[in-house]
């Protein structure tokens, strides 16, 4: 599935399939797996996990072991973040008591009250048990917008290197995304205990898509919707989507986030 319908993004698949493969395989892992996803709107962080969770659990998203969290719907107001702290902290202890294998995803991880997810941390780390639960084969996973603009510029970087995204590695992309969520204030990650403990398994960053990536997203959407896959169709749907640098326009500025909705204006 990753490689049919996820469009370029090498380090992506490189990770997620090494990482989920590896715990998965282990009949007692360390600790749970934890990964978080960064990079610009549309490039696939939300599509990946989805994906994932879909082949993990039967009923995918709607499965009750799988737990969604957003900042906003859940975590909107600042003045009861203690509050916020002690639901979170119960939830994700009850749910594991039902199921270790449960997984929990954190969209917006850089619109996170700062301190909120260290709550967490206990259930993150190597230790057999916490709070009278194994929770060791629970999986988490936090998006993030932050680090897309480090990642976007060293990508253009390396195009004007005339270094292929296939060449890119983790070492190139590690620092810039590290610098850019861990280390700024405004970030759910901000001084937080996950990160100093070093919890997370997989940092992994999601390149900004060129212009033929979004030609493979259309098709994709249109085979996707049962639709006739028109060349003409797929062209203008790719034409309509802004690009940037302005002089040069090699990367899609929405990724193929917009793409199943535009369809319906040319077809």
């Amino acid at each position: 599935d990753l490689a049919m319908n996820l469009v370029g993004q090498p380090l992506v698949k490189q990770q997620v399939m090494k990482g989920v493969r590896e715990f998965l395989e282990n009949e007692n892992p360390m600790k749970p797996l934890v990964m978080s996803f960064h990079g610009w709107t549309g490039t696939g962080k939300t599509y990946v996990s989805s994906m994932l969770i879909r082949h993990l659990f039967r009923d995918g998203l709607r499965s009750p072991y799988v737990h969604q969290f957003s900042p906003i719907a859940h975590f909107p107001h600042q003045e009861q973040i203690e509050q916020y702290k002690e639901n979170l902290k119960r939830w994700i202890q009850g749910n594991l008591t039902n199921c270790g294998r449960s997984a929990f995803l954190f969209d917006e991880m850089d619109r996170m009250h700062p301190g909120l997810i260290d709550v967490i941390v206990p259930f993150l780390g190597p230790s057999w048990v916490v709070y009278g639960t194994n929770y060791r084969k629970a999986i988490f996973i936090f998006i993030s917008n932050a680090g897309g603009e480090q990642i976007k510029e060293m990508t253009l970087d390396l195009w004007h290197a005339h270094k292929d995204r296939e060449e890119i590695s983790l070492q190139d992309m590690e620092s810039a995304i590290s610098k850019a969520v861990f280390e700024n204030p405004q970030s759910g990650f901000w001084k937080s205990g996950i990160i100093n403990e070093h919890l997370i398994d997989f940092v992994v960053p999601f390149l900004p898509l060129k212009r033929h990536h979004v030609k493979q997203c259309v098709i994709n959407e249109l085979i996707q919707q049962g639709l006739e896959v028109r060349q003409d169709v797929v062209q203008e749907v790719a034409d309509s989507i802004p690009y940037f640098p302005e002089e040069e326009k090699i990367f899609s500025s929405t990724g193929c986030k917009t793409v199943a909705s535009r369809i319906s204006f040319f077809f």
